[in-house]
């Protein structure tokens, strides 16, 4: 009775962006599948399919069950916008599994993303951002905003890995890739401007530069990627309107996710080293671990797409940065979980 107790209290506290641990452990395994650990990868994959199925029945659980604490995330523009990691962890999860056969498996995966990522689309400014009473909103602004350009980008990359298998639906899914990388492009400028302006307004205090920041490079990363997938596309009218246009920027935008890094471990010096910010396990250390995994698959795409041969390089050098990444984290979080379900829960304890 206990133990279902506290298993009720996991799930209404339940993180809108936990799916970001599908998310991680999805661009690793694909990373390592290029680059030939084929059991590695296929362990991650199993990992990442397990858990994301296990997070969509707590996910549906805690909607029917907790519904105002739903409500309550989706009118917080700090968190909302974690609700887009399903949409970004579907299409990940999908392209792996692409990579093994299963296309069926892919396709229903980008169709119920890409649904979701439409809806979410409206609703989720709407909730957290126009539509709330909170002022001022932009005080909230942080890292997540960017999830919302992951999710696009991923869409563009599940329609584009797609678009061989089902050649009746080529043109469409062309359409799908290069209209959701587009909307992406622009989601970022709207992003950084809202985080940038927040952080130029309001107190940057040592506890504000949570993980999540670590997606603004992240963004740029899988905008790279989408971008090497669409340049790899077969003819269509969209592609070829715009094949050389995302060529060129997709090397541009990789370079600026390289200048990225070196702040954003800054950051963390200045976070955790220089005011003793405790480094202690919560979901969000995820969007640190995909942003590491997206880098390196998105130098070892770009590479690919563009004849980049010293960007392949970077990508497959940082790939096991990544791989470390993934596995402190994992083994963070499985202590974590052990300590949660053994232990009275801490009913402000919010994750």
């Amino acid at each position: 009775m206990q133990a279902r107790s506290r298993l009720r209290e996991e799930v209404r506290t339940l993180a809108p962006g936990y799916f970001a641990f599908v998310m991680a452990g999805g661009i690793v395994s694909i990373g390592l599948h290029l680059r030939g650990f084929h059991v590695a990868s296929a362990a991650l994959l199993i990992v990442s399919a397990i858990g994301y199925a296990t997070l969509a029945v707590l996910s549906v659980w805690r909607f029917l069950a907790f519904r105002d604490e739903v409500r309550a995330d989706l009118a917080d523009s700090g968190r909302a916008f974690g609700f887009f990691t399903f949409v970004a962890g579907s299409n990940v999860l999908g392209v792996r599994l692409m990579m093994d056969g299963w296309h069926s498996t892919a396709a229903v995966l980008l169709a119920g993303a890409a649904a979701t990522w439409l809806v979410l689309g409206y609703v989720v400014p709407w909730t957290a951002v126009l539509g709330t009473a909170e002022r001022p909103v932009l005080a909230k602004a942080n890292g997540t905003w960017f999830v919302w350009v992951v999710a696009s980008e991923s869409v563009a990359i599940a329609a584009a890995t797609l678009q061989p298998v089902y050649r009746e639906l080529d043109r469409l899914l062309a359409a799908v890739a290069v209209f959701t990388w587009g909307v992406g492009l622009f989601l970022y400028a709207a992003a950084g401007i809202f985080v940038a302006a927040r952080m130029l307004q309001y107190p940057l205090r040592p506890t504000d530069l949570t993980a999540p920041y670590w997606v603004s490079m992240g963004a740029c990363s899988i905008t790279v990627v989408a971008g090497s997938r669409i340049v790899e596309m077969d003819d269509a009218p969209m592609v070829d309107a715009t094949r050389g246009l995302i060529a060129g920027l997709a090397v541009v935008i990789w370079a600026f996710a390289t200048w990225l890094i070196p702040p954003l471990v800054a950051a963390g010096w200045w976070r955790h080293r220089v005011h003793r910010v405790p480094l202690d396990y919560d979901s969000s250390l995820w969007s640190i671990v995909f942003p590491l995994g997206m880098y390196a698959v998105a130098g070892m795409y770009l590479g690919r797409a563009d004849d980049l041969p010293l960007v392949g390089a970077i990508g497959a050098a940082e790939l096991w940065v990544a791989v470390a990444a993934w596995v402190v984290v994992f083994a963070a979080m499985l202590h974590r979980m052990w300590v949660r379900l053994t232990r009275p829960v801490d009913e402000r304890d919010r994750r």
